[in-house]
């Protein structure tokens, strides 16, 4: 239906000298910007892109600093909302639960089978699969079930980015792409535990993004480090 450009967003906790500290990295197809802060709140999204994501469609967890930034829309990954519902369909036998993962199934095979030029079109199935969410946001659910309870009433809350990706052709039903773009950061946790300071993590950060960027622009990484040490010189 619209064309934007899209930008998944994604954060993971690291220990700084000691301190928790955290990376947020931002991607999108030709680029991987990463970020090493003191703390996961919006005032870092607004210190780094203080106009914000206007012209490009949000992918990501559901972390609530996300929403306070300018963006054309936002997708939350539904990987993380089957994992959720596979918990309560499993333990709880919940049929609800088991309802709604088969809802976020099928939009997502649906979505496999359409072209670009579909999306400008006024598609039966797409609007059957919001009549079906809709049902099952407003469906009661018994106050044994709390997790359950709670799980519906935030999806309430960000209802209409649950099936942003049926409304444009590059957004993806996910945020993978933004997991495997912090990749690295839990791979250097894991080999050495932590960072001794905040200038090396905030190294670190920067040397990855252009590393990574180089990668998705079919550029030589050494090159482009190169080249980028050469203006500081």
């Amino acid at each position: 239906m619209k064309t934007a450009d899209v930008n998944g967003g994604d954060e993971t906790g690291m220990k700084i000298n000691g301190k928790k500290g955290w990376f947020w990295t931002l991607h999108g197809k030709l680029f991987t910007f990463i970020i090493a802060s003191i703390n996961r709140g919006a005032e870092i999204l607004y210190q780094h892109f203080p106009m914000g994501f206007a012209f490009s469609v949000q992918v990501h967890d559901c972390w609530r600093c996300y929403f306070k930034v300018v963006a054309v829309a936002h997708q939350i990954c539904l990987a993380h909302l089957l994992r959720e519902f596979n918990h309560f369909s499993d333990c709880y036998k919940l049929k609800w639960a088991t309802d709604f993962k088969q809802l976020l199934v099928e939009t997502i095979a649906f979505k496999k089978t359409l072209l670009p030029g579909d999306y400008h079109k006024t598609l039966i199935q797409r609007t059957q699969f919001e009549e079906r969410l809709a049902k099952l946001l407003q469906e009661h659910i018994k106050k044994k079930h709390p997790l359950a309870l709670s799980l519906q009433n935030r999806l309430v809350k960000y209802r209409q980015h649950i099936l942003t990706f049926l409304y444009y052709h590059q957004v993806p039903p996910d945020n993978n792409g933004s997991e495997r773009a912090i990749r690295n950061v839990k791979v250097k946790q894991k080999i050495s535990g932590q960072f001794k300071s905040f200038t090396g993590a905030e190294s670190f950060a920067i040397l990855r993004s252009v590393i990574d960027t180089a990668i998705k622009n079919n550029l030589n990484p050494l090159h482009s480090l190169s080249q980028i040490n050469a203006l500081h010189l």
